[in-house]
């Protein structure tokens, strides 16, 4: 992971973060290795994934092979939502993400994972940004919704609420799902990036699945080495970027920050369960440890 974290802009980064992609400095085996995850997830998703994640796919053109070029690509978003894609050497400072995001630029990872990596990398490499996040931005609520986050980050900031702030992004943007067409599919990123998961999170008895509540969520914490034992659902994107923009979270983080955390896995008074999970899953990793 410390190839990819920096305390400060890296040598030839711009003093925002930001990188050059280098397109034309990518290997024929990186863009095999993007075209070997596309096609593996691709076949995966539909029926799982959030219609308007695979809509996203289409009309960015993400199926045509080889890791995508950010301009392009930034060109399609612009003229759909007015977001861009912007590279960065890996995982940046929170006022840094949050000032990018809420002007409605994503930063992405410009490197790939090796093929010894396929099923599981730490830090976020150009696959899990752009397969898993940049779809969804062609969806005007859904695009609402993350430069929304955005400017709550920056507040957050001041406020010292990032952690608690932190876990709406986690429990939604990367490992959210929403109830659609009859039953649940998947949006979060950090589950259509990733075989094991996009199974896992819709179809093992393990992990309780439930009704998204911010002050849940803001109190939860949560897993960054395995898969969840806890989802929430939305019912809808219009529900996530309505809750966001209406609400004042200020009074909310003065309202929990006495309250202890929830631990992954938990399932507590109010809770409405969708599916109440057995835990086995875990309590095997557990076991096995």
């Amino acid at each position: 992971m410390a190839d990819h974290v920096f305390e400060a802009p890296p040598a030839g980064a711009n003093p925002d973060w930001t990188i050059p992609q280098g397109w034309d400095r990518y290997t024929p085996e990186e863009h095999a290795t993007w075209d070997l995850l596309f096609e593996r997830q691709s076949r995966l998703l539909p029926g799982r994934a959030s219609e308007a994640f695979l809509k996203g796919l289409d009309v960015l053109r993400l199926e045509r092979p080889g890791i995508p070029d950010f301009d392009e690509l930034s060109d399609r978003l612009m003229g759909l939502t007015g977001w861009r894609v912007v590279a960065v050497p890996g995982l940046v400072p929170d006022d840094v993400f949050f000032d990018h995001m809420a002007n409605r630029r994503f930063v992405a990872g410009n490197f790939i994972r090796r093929r010894d990596q396929l099923d599981y990398l730490q830090e976020p490499d150009v696959f899990h940004d752009v397969f898993g996040h940049v779809p969804l931005l062609a969806d005007p609520v859904f695009a609402d919704y993350l430069a929304a986050y955005g400017r709550g980050g920056q507040r957050a900031l001041g406020l010292g609420a990032i952690k608690k702030l932190a876990r709406l992004y986690w429990y939604t943007v990367e490992f959210g799902l929403v109830r659609e067409a009859g039953g649940l599919r998947i949006f979060g990123a950090g589950i259509v990036s990733s075989a094991g998961e996009s199974l896992f999170a819709l179809d093992d008895p393990s992990p309780h699945r439930i009704r998204f509540d911010l002050r849940r969520v803001l109190r939860t914490e949560y897993r960054i080495d395995d898969y969840q034992p806890n989802y929430f659902v939305i019912d809808s994107y219009d529900e996530l970027l309505r809750t966001t923009v209406k609400t004042d979270f200020a009074p909310i983080y003065a309202e929990l920050a006495d309250m202890s955390d929830i631990a992954p896995g938990a399932v507590v008074d109010g809770d409405e369960l969708l599916t109440r999970g057995t835990g086995a899953y875990h309590a095997a990793r557990q076991a096995a440890e």
